[in-house]
């Protein structure tokens, strides 16, 4: 999942990067509001978390014109908490509003549940024979073993499953689970999927196209 956190205050803005990534978000970081337009007319985030009160452009502004595009959801993230507040930040078209301060947790679930909506639907659960993943607990499992990988291997996984047995370009998997920092023409997503197979264990679940991809076998 891609989001796009829009944060002036730069402390705060790294701290809520740390911890979405730490939960295998892949996030890009913009301190103005012109920054943030300008990412998004190059990137299709599944998620805007945005701050309101944004320097250059101003938050409202922003949230307008990405409503306009209908690109990705956005989640207002602001210290004006009241619920004026929110019902005006709602009808600039945002999807979601969270006051400062806020649980870590509830903006974990709220961006996940945003992505939700901009996907087209598919279960709680996904799975491929003998495997199940649960992307809300961040647990995956192969015949009942838990299985413990690490954020990008997670994301790889999701990814993966979530397409069904379509494949999956290395581009596709670096653009929704690594970062604007990823080299375009990085190895990243070939090595997860090394480490990850040797992880799941026999037989094998993910299979190389070769010149095209990754896919689950059917």
């Amino acid at each position: 999942m891609r989001v796009l956190l829009v944060e002036d205050e730069e402390p705060l803005a790294g701290y809520i990067a740390v911890g979405l990534r730490k939960h295998g978000l892949a996030v890009d970081v913009a301190h103005d509001g012109q920054t943030a337009l300008d990412k998004c007319d190059f990137t299709p985030y599944d998620v805007v978390v945005l701050d309101r009160d944004l320097p250059v452009v101003h938050g409202d502004t922003v949230c307008q014109r990405l409503a306009a595009q209908g690109t990705a959801r956005v989640l207002m993230l602001t210290a004006s908490g009241t619920v004026e507040d929110r019902v005006d930040g709602l009808s600039l078209g945002a999807d979601d509003y969270l006051g400062k301060p806020f649980a870590f947790s509830e903006l974990i679930a709220r961006v996940r549940a945003l992505a939700r909506r901009s996907a087209p639907a598919r279960p709680p659960l996904l799975r491929a024979a003998d495997v199940v993943c649960d992307p809300a607990r961040r647990t995956v499992e192969r015949a009942g073993r838990p299985i413990h990988l690490t954020p990008k291997e997670f994301g790889v996984l999701e990814q993966l499953l979530a397409a069904g047995g379509d494949v999956v370009s290395a581009e596709t998997l670096l653009d929704k689970v690594w970062d604007e920092h990823a080299d375009p023409f990085s190895n990243a997503p070939r090595i997860t999927v090394g480490t990850l197979r040797r992880k799941l264990g026999e037989p094998p679940l993910i299979q190389t196209v070769t010149g095209a991809g990754y896919r689950v076998v059917p």
